[in-house]
């Protein structure tokens, strides 16, 4: 087993010989088989243990367990503990996936921390059809089909060529002592009911089961990188990106079949699930406006498009224009220039320059984004205009609108950046100084 667990490092790519590595040491017998391999084929470790609080006297003998192994391998220990129980309430998510989120946080910031290279965790061939199973019930698609990769990021699997049964062999052959994790008996637990009750169903059906499911879930995972390629291709189709945003059209997405499985696939990466694509199919021959929303991004539909923009959290409301600054990067970009006007002065013929009597202006300026009542007096018009209306009028999509910010003297408008001076800064005859902005970027 030393030797296949040395090609299957090397055909992986996992680390070096010169790498250093934290192993997560549970006390169980993959983790403290894992530790073993890596021990005696050489390599630089240091033990992780973390101490759920879920099995009571139990959790602390592991603990007690692992401590053993580090004065023994002669290696640095670092432990921690967690309130599981209160972490997994607090958030609202399972017991098992409180402990998956706490054990790799805490990982990684022992990783990074001790300046370490990777981390290895004992996940086995039995734990990747554990793992089909439960992202077949829980809908996860294609890429949920293909198991835990060898290695992903920082976190690195060594053991996954072997099974089960061949890390007990293992154990029993070295004499290593292990602690029994009596919750793995548990049926409360979503895993454990598929390695008791359906796996070995399975195997009635076919006794070579678990090596068929192996080979299958090699070919989905071949097959998945034949599909992310076609995938990637569609959407460079459909999509046009502009800044943060990207502009789908809804005409040229209508022309894949089944729109529903592409129109997935490329939202979910952004965090949007199967039942919130659906929804967002039966809009499409909608009015225009409609939202969805994920944890990190934001679908409008805008007339002919779907805009896709991340969901920005602006916690500043108010920026101020100080008289005599000369540029200003934040919230917009700005060039500014004040100068007398001579009579060759000629206005730029561009909405991404204002040019403002400058007499007219009280400092500082307040930058702030729109606000409904807002009103102005576009250039060039007599009457007043809400601002709302102007953005109608320009067809500005509902992320245009949230993301236009305007300058304003006291309560008044003086322009809408990028869109519209009001009339009533204007250059006229009788100014002397010539206040000017210019937008970049």
């Amino acid at each position: 087993m030393i030797q296949q667990f040395i090609n299957y490092i090397k055909e992986n790519h996992l680390f070096n010989q010169t790498d250093s590595i934290l192993v997560g040491v549970s006390g169980g017998i993959d983790s403290v088989v894992l530790l073993d391999l890596l021990d005696k084929t050489g390599y630089s470790v240091a033990i992780g243990h973390c101490n759920f609080q879920l099995r009571g006297k139990e959790s602390d003998g592991d603990e007690k367990l692992v401590f053993d192994l580090a004065r023994k391998y002669d290696v640095p220990l670092y432990k921690t503990s967690f309130d599981t129980n209160e972490y997994a309430h607090e958030n609202k998510i399972s017991v098992e996936m409180a402990a998956r989120e706490l054990r790799y946080q805490w990982f990684e910031s022992i990783r990074a921390k001790h300046h370490l290279d990777y981390i290895a965790v004992a996940h086995h061939r039995d734990d990747q059809l554990e793992t089909f199973f439960l992202n077949l019930a829980r809908g996860t698609g294609l890429s949920g089909l293909t198991g835990m990769r060898p290695i992903n990021g920082k976190i690195v699997r060594p053991l996954l060529f072997a099974s089960r049964e061949e890390i007990e062999k293992y154990r029993h052959k070295n004499f290593l002592d292990f602690q029994e994790d009596s919750s793995n008996q548990s049926l409360d637990y979503q895993r454990n009911k598929i390695r008791h009750t359906l796996l070995p169903v399975m195997e009635t059906l076919n006794p070579s089961f678990r090596d068929g499911m192996i080979r299958t879930m090699s070919y989905l995972e071949d097959v998945s990188k034949i599909c992310d390629k076609a995938i990637l291709q569609a959407w460079e189709q459909v999509s046009v990106r502009k800044g943060n945003e990207f502009m789908i059209s809804i005409a040229e997405l209508k022309l894949f079949d089944p729109v529903s499985t592409y129109l997935f696939e490329f939202l979910k990466p952004y965090g949007f699930n199967s039942l919130v694509v659906s929804d967002i199919i039966a809009s499409l021959d909608g009015i225009s406006g409609k939202q969805f929303i994920s944890q990190t991004h934001r679908i409008v539909h805008d007339r002919e498009l779907l805009i896709l923009t991340p969901v920005l959290h602006q916690n500043r409301k108010y920026f101020y224009l100080e008289e005599g600054k000369e540029e200003l990067l934040s919230p917009v970009h700005l060039k500014i220039g004040v100068n007398k006007r001579k009579d060759s002065f000629k206005i730029p013929d561009s909405p991404l320059v204002a040019c403002i009597d400058h007499d007219k202006l009280q400092f500082p300026l307040v930058i702030r984004k729109w606000q409904q009542g807002d009103y102005f007096k576009p250039l060039g018009m007599n009457g007043f205009k809400k601002v709302s209306d102007f953005f109608i009028d320009s067809k500005l999509s509902l992320p245009q609108k949230e993301n236009t910010w305007m300058i304003t003297n006291g309560e008044q408008v003086v322009w809408i950046i990028g869109q519209r001076l009001d009339d009533r800064y204007k250059i006229t005859h009788a100014t002397q100084t010539i206040f000017r902005m210019e937008l970049l970027d």
